[in-house]
């Protein structure tokens, strides 16, 4: 069975899927921003909301460089964006009152430790620390489990990752992911969900940078366990990654139908025994389509099959009544029995 454990929460093909609401740095630094997130995330009925821990000076050098969605030094978005510790803790503690799981990317190894000393029960690694080895395997040695996002990497790197993070014996989920910011729905293929699961047979879900919720649902028909989805209160707030965040109406939504698409998932073609109450009058069976005498030949022109299906002969034995000789007189629509055919 591919799945992975976070806590009490089993995340894999066999359970409700795992919808985290990517709160990330939406909250631009405002603690207050971020509370409000994680109580709408848990009256959407997310299952764990996913925020960012920066310590800026100690993930990046600074630089000039523009994310290609904001026109922003990315340097500068970070440190505006920073909690502090104590902030960060307390929006860990706060989830744990909501009753809503709190995850965290770290970007550094000191980010790493504090989460460690703060007691997560799992890290998530982002697409741009996929192949960032020395901190994968900083993270990996701590044991916890790790939800591993993959933008930007092909098998092989994703390949070498994740051997570094099973060297460790530690527990890992893949999220597919496209690092476009939105992602064309061209862009996003879910055909790589099935590929993971095949290949590196451990549980797979979607990090989705797409707009709206379709492609999130369609990952869940094809099997993802998990899914993130950024989250904001409002497409009105600043915030980098803001214009491709659901509001709390569409991650409610989102729930829903991917309860309902795990709901329905699976299974094989067979006859339910529910359907019989429309089998019964949807199916059909032979009839007398004209008034037959005892002793009459049975042929096309005297018998067809009708609705319903509650008689002895379906519709599909049609053939074995033809040629027989009535025992008894059969009125216009009489359901044939076997103990008619002579």
């Amino acid at each position: 069975m591919l799945e992975i454990q976070i806590g009490d929460r089993h995340i894999g093909e066999d359970h409700p899927p795992f919808i985290i609401a990517e709160v990330g740095i939406n909250h631009e630094g405002d603690v207050g921003k971020a509370m409000q997130m994680v109580d709408a995330a848990a009256a959407a009925g997310a299952d764990c909301v996913k925020f960012q821990y920066h310590i800026t000076e100690e993930e990046m050098i600074p630089t000039d460089i523009l994310p290609g969605n904001s026109p922003d030094k990315l340097y500068d978005i970070i440190k505006r964006c920073e909690l502090t510790h104590e902030e960060e803790s307390s929006v860990k503690e706060y989830c744990a009152e909501k009753g809503i799981l709190y995850l965290c990317t770290p970007f550094s190894r000191e980010a790493s430790d504090r989460l460690e000393k703060m007691g997560v029960a799992a890290y998530k690694i982002g697409s741009g620390e996929c192949n960032s080895l020395p901190l994968v395997e900083h993270i990996a040695k701590k044991g916890k489990p790790i939800l591993l996002s993959t933008g930007m990497n092909d098998m092989d790197s994703i390949k070498r990752t994740l051997d570094v993070i099973q060297k460790n014996n530690t527990p890992v989920l893949v999220n597919h992911c496209t690092s476009m910011y939105p992602t064309p729905y061209e862009h996003v293929r879910l055909g790589a969900i099935r590929q993971m699961m095949e290949t590196f047979q451990i549980p797979v879900g979607l990090s989705d940078h797409s707009i709206g919720i379709y492609t999130s649902l369609g990952a869940i028909a094809l099997g993802a366990c998990a899914i993130e989805k950024h989250f904001t209160i409002t497409r009105n707030w600043p915030g980098p990654d803001v214009p491709i965040s659901l509001e709390p109406n569409e991650l409610a939504e989102l729930v829903k139908g991917a309860r309902a698409i795990h709901a329905a998932r699976g299974g094989t073609k067979t006859i339910l025994l529910e359907e019989q109450p429309v089998i019964d009058f949807a199916y059909a069976c032979v009839v007398a389509i004209d008034d037959i005498k005892a002793g009459d030949l049975l042929t096309l022109d005297n018998l067809w099959v009708k609705r319903p299906g509650t008689g002895e002969i379906p519709a599909d034995e049609l053939p074995r009544a033809l040629g027989h000789r009535a025992k008894r007189d059969l009125p216009k629509d009489a359901q044939i029995t076997n103990n008619d055919l002579g």
